[in-house]
């Protein structure tokens, strides 16, 4: 048989599980809002960036002399406990809720403060020991916990998607590496264009994995400003004068994190431009990565009536009816979750615009949002290194063939025969199946150790100096 103990609020009375943490306003909002089927639990980051400043908060509280020992370092504690992985299960609010993120901030007072009763040796629900608003939330509200708990929270998962970028930065550089000196046909407009190597083709996306690194990098720096202390508005009422930098820098101690208090706190309130400019940095990475990723499918296609350039390893079956259908799934499902960050970003934009006044009631999604994103790329990222960069081979003989057979070269022969000649030569080699050396060797446009001095691949694929003799 289930027990239950009875808690207040301002609508009346609730029976409470007695084996909950959480109470009567957590028990609201359950009932409220049965949105996603996924409690903010899903998000560790979160959890421990809301036990950090409520720790924090005890440790400010205490040195200014509004909260006494005892209780201070009850919530300490508990605190403790939740940041180690304790009691997460309690976290039971929907990620998608009304109000602004109070929901969150209230299951976090209450699980912190039924901890610390029994703590002080008190049984869950005796609030007129250690209450969740009165002590747990001294000098707080949620318009400063829970933005500043999101921006922990964002903060260290920016960083850990950035090792995962690192990660498979560093996969597509040992393969630009072993492809060094093979040579293939770049491409424009799917056109063939001018000799490449596929080592070219491969270091081109460590690059931009490279650049997104920065620009992620550059978008925590924005993160790190938060509005702890601002209570409601910005205004600071009912928190003491000191308690915003006081509570600020234990909140630097608690998280290593170096936040800053921002200069104006009813700005900081009510303006989500630093979510807003981070969900486009996470767009940016989605958008290049699904670039990479319909390359790798373009480039495997076939593997007979296709490109069929590079070879991705094989993950499974690729077909219900299809006899040794291989697909490449692994870049499929990281282009999917590409297009899942591009949605979040939109949502967050929507979502940033629809502030009014002092305060953005719609932060709750801009977080679901951010974390997704966040945490999809990473995963993708990983799984895209380990199951499908790491394991690409190359076609070299077809990739040969296609240089060989190419009109594209003749484009390297512009500067020795003219452009006239040049087009002239693609022509002929298009209609009539011919090679293009084969045709300039007939015409005697060049003697055939030019024409081999030209074509050499390091000639194809970097800048050189040549001697225009033109015909």
């Amino acid at each position: 048989m289930n027990t239950y103990r009875i808690e207040h609020d301002l609508l009346g009375d609730k029976d409470v599980p007695d084996e909950a943490y959480y109470g009567v306003h957590t028990l609201r909002a359950l009932e409220n809002f049965p949105i996603t089927g996924n409690s903010i639990a899903i998000y560790p980051d979160l959890i421990n960036a809301l036990a950090a400043i409520k720790q924090a908060a005890a440790v400010a509280n205490n040195r200014l002399a509004l909260l006494d020992h005892r209780k201070a370092d009850a919530i300490v504690k508990a605190c403790q406990e939740i940041r180690n992985g304790m009691w997460h299960e309690h976290f039971v609010v929907d990620v998608i809720q009304g109000g602004a993120g109070t929901s969150t901030n209230m299951n976090a007072n209450e699980v912190i403060a039924n901890r610390a009763l029994e703590i002080l040796g008190h049984r869950r629900g005796e609030y007129a020991h250690l209450h969740p608003n009165e002590d747990v939330n001294m000098c707080q509200s949620t318009n400063d916990v829970y933005p500043t708990a999101l921006k922990l929270a964002t903060y260290t998962g920016i960083f850990r998607l950035v090792d995962a970028m690192a990660y498979l930065r560093r996969a597509f550089e040992r393969k630009a590496e072993e492809f060094r000196d093979v040579l293939k046909m770049g491409r424009t407009q799917l056109q063939d264009a001018v000799p490449m190597t596929l080592g070219q083709e491969f270091s081109t996306y460590a690059v931009m994995l490279g650049e997104d690194e920065e620009r992620l990098k550059e978008a925590a720096l924005l993160i790190r400003e938060i509005n702890l202390g601002a209570t409601a508005i910005g205004t600071g009422i009912n928190a003491h004068p000191d308690y915003a930098a006081l509570v600020c820098r234990h909140l630097v101690e608690v998280t290593g994190i170096p936040v800053a208090t921002a200069p104006n706190l009813i700005e900081a309130t009510q303006d989500c431009g630093s979510f807003v400019q981070l969900s486009g940095v996470l767009k940016r990475v989605a958008v290049k990565l699904s670039k990479t990723c319909n390359d790798l499918r373009l480039l495997s296609s076939g593997p007979r009536a296709g490109f069929g350039e590079i070879n991705l390893p094989p993950r499974q079956a690729g077909s219900s009816i299809m006899p040794g259908k291989v697909n490449p799934v692994i870049p499929e499902v990281v282009n999917q979750i590409a297009f899942e960050v591009i949605g979040n970003d939109s949502t967050v934009t929507f979502a940033a615009e629809a502030g009014q006044l002092q305060l953005n009631a719609f932060e709750p999604i801009i977080a679901h949002s951010l974390f997704k994103s966040v945490t999809h790329l990473r995963q993708g990222c990983m799984v895209l290194a380990d199951l499908c960069v790491d394991g690409i081979s190359a076609n070299r003989d077809t990739l040969r063939r296609s240089v060989e057979q190419s009109i594209g070269i003749v484009t390297a022969l512009n500067p020795y025969i003219g452009y006239a000649n040049a087009t002239e030569i693609a022509s002929e080699a298009h209609v009539s199946g011919r090679g293009v050396a084969e045709i300039v060797l007939e015409r005697k446009l060049m003697s055939k150790q030019e024409l081999n001095d030209v074509l050499r691949p390091e000639n194809l694929t970097q800048p050189h100096s040549f001697m225009a003799h033109r015909h």
